[in-house]
């Protein structure tokens, strides 16, 4: 039997194993190399080395396992037909450091009745946006994500992509724990394992403790 399949118990089926499939690569399609490549370093992405003579350039965003891909003759897409998402823990932090970097961000947030300007009112995890364009026009849309939707994230498995991400997620902790003492009344002494359960809970799209 092959190793990629599991046999069952009725002799005439197989099932294929499930098989890690990572995302490792998106290309985007773009018009002027040198252009893009100066972009994205502005953007802040990691610039990774290729094999040389490859004609492939590529970048990596913060925190992130997926990188893009650019360069002559990879795609017959359209340069500016592409779209994708980036999530981010603090989307005014994300912003600002954009701008800082002369790059026009447009911040806004699913409403109702459609995007409407600024923030979420109520920021909500999913709900406020950013959008910035590369200078052929392929978009990217920043989430901010603070707690996941149940189902996403293992629940055995948490972890932080970079240093601000955790020192975001545990000013949350703290907070929400400031209101587990109020109504509660007294100093908590295990807050640690309050703190603890609280970013698990809230990566995974669990139940939050109270």
């Amino acid at each position: 039997m092959s190793t990629n399949e599991v046999q069952t118990n009725d002799s005439t089926n197989t099932q294929v194993a499930s098989v890690d499939m990572k995302l490792e690569v998106v290309v985007i399609p773009v018009t002027d190399v040198d252009r893009a490549t100066e972009f994205y370093t502005r953007l802040g992405w990691r610039q990774d080395v290729t094999p040389p003579g490859s004609g492939v350039v590529q970048f990596t965003p913060p925190g992130a396992a997926a990188s893009i891909h650019f360069g002559a003759d990879l795609t017959t897409a359209a340069p500016g037909s592409a779209k994708g998402y980036l999530i981010v823990s603090d989307i005014e932090a994300a912003r600002d450091q954009l701008v800082a970097a002369g790059i026009e961000v447009t911040l806004f947030h699913l409403g109702t009745d459609g995007p409407g300007d600024g923030l979420d009112p109520d920021r909500r995890s999913y709900f406020s946006l950013a959008s910035v364009s590369d200078p052929d026009g392929n978009a990217w849309v920043l989430q901010e994500v603070t707690t996941r939707l149940p189902g996403r994230i293992d629940t055995a498995v948490t972890s932080f992509g970079s240093a601000r991400d955790l020192a975001t997620a545990l000013r949350r902790a703290a907070a929400a724990h400031g209101g587990h003492e109020e109504r509660t009344g007294q100093e908590d002494p295990n807050w640690p394992d309050w703190y603890a359960e609280y970013m698990a809970a809230e990566q995974s799209g669990a139940e939050l403790p109270t």
